[in-house]
């Protein structure tokens, strides 16, 4: 008992990144920019959203739920990157790093399953178009949203209680934010046993979630495959492309991350990693659902004509 006590009253020490130099400048300049880029991205599809009417659709809404997740998400580690990156090693308090090794998880947990929710809605849509917008209501719009939300940090209460309740020797982390592996390098005791736990929940909530994914674009190929001419299969395929890249890039990054002991890579390469996931999948995620899609740029130009016509007005 009086080792988890501790670990309440103890602080850890961020190690960040090695940097010197001229390097050390250049990356945190590199990285505020990419960091306030994707705030502005992201912000930006949300405002579209909510200001367009041409993008009152369920697929643009959990686009902008998506969007509001990684506003969050990428947040959560890069005000301590980029604080690392000026000072080099910075102490933090175990309640706060904790904190933030949940809310990471959580937001990444909701954005796996929000992710399968947009495979549902495209799904939906190419499959069964007739009954879509009775299917996809409003009100079911915002109750899978709302789901989401729950299961994602339900589901990452267990890594992070079992994490939080380590006996921790060692106070480096060797790492830019608090994750599952770096922090558990520290730990006193075998932690084969919570490595296990944290496998099957994250496998498990990711795996099942990816297989639904699968299933759901296997129903959509073979309903595209069935449409009578190249234009209407190249424009189902053409709603879909975005959200498989995103996919892609999500899912690429969870299982290189998370399949695998703690320990089966190296400290530099576990952070190398996580710039992916945590700083550069949330910047690219809205130059993949802006750059490559018609609508949005078309709401983008009828936004901009018409806070031009209102500023001539004024």
């Amino acid at each position: 008992m009086d080792h988890v006590n501790h670990n309440w009253t103890q602080s850890f020490i961020l190690a960040g990144f090695t940097t010197t130099g001229t390097l050390q400048p250049l990356a945190f300049l590199g990285t505020l920019c990419i960091y306030l880029l994707s705030l502005a991205g992201n912000i930006l599809i949300i405002v579209l959203v909510q200001l367009d009417s041409g993008l009152f659709t369920p697929m643009y809404f959990f686009i902008s739920v998506l969007s509001f997740v990684e506003v969050w998400y990428v947040s959560t580690t890069v005000p301590t990157l980029l604080h690392t990156l000026l000072h080099g090693c910075s102490p933090i308090s175990s309640a706060v790093c904790f904190i933030q090794l949940y809310v990471f998880h959580s937001l990444g947990m909701t954005e796996c399953y929000l992710l399968g929710v947009m495979a549902l809605d495209r799904y939906l849509a190419i499959c069964f178009p007739l009954h879509y917008h009775a299917l996809m209501s409003r009100q079911v719009q915002l109750r899978l949203a709302g789901a989401t939300w729950v299961a994602g940090f339900s589901a990452a209460l267990v890594p992070a209680t079992l994490t939080a309740t380590l006996p921790f020797c060692l106070k480096e982390v060797a790492h830019y934010f608090c994750d599952l592996a770096p922090l558990m390098r520290l730990a006193c005791v075998d932690t084969s046993w919570h490595t296990r736990a944290h496998g099957a929940v994250i496998g498990v909530a990711t795996g099942c979630n990816f297989v639904l994914i699968l299933g759901l674009y296997g129903g959509i190929l073979n309903a595209v495959l069935k449409l009578p001419s190249a234009a209407s299969r190249a424009k189902a395929f053409s709603t879909c492309s975005s959200h498989m890249t995103v996919v892609s890039l999500f899912y690429a990054s969870a299982f290189t991350v998370y399949v695998g002991s703690p320990g089966s890579r190296s400290e530099g390469t576990d952070k190398l990693i996580a710039l992916v996931y945590a700083l550069v999948t949330p910047f690219l995620n809205p130059i993949i659902y802006s750059l490559r899609n018609k609508e949005v740029k078309e709401a983008l130009r009828r936004i901009s004509e018409k806070i031009g016509l209102d500023f001539g007005r004024d």
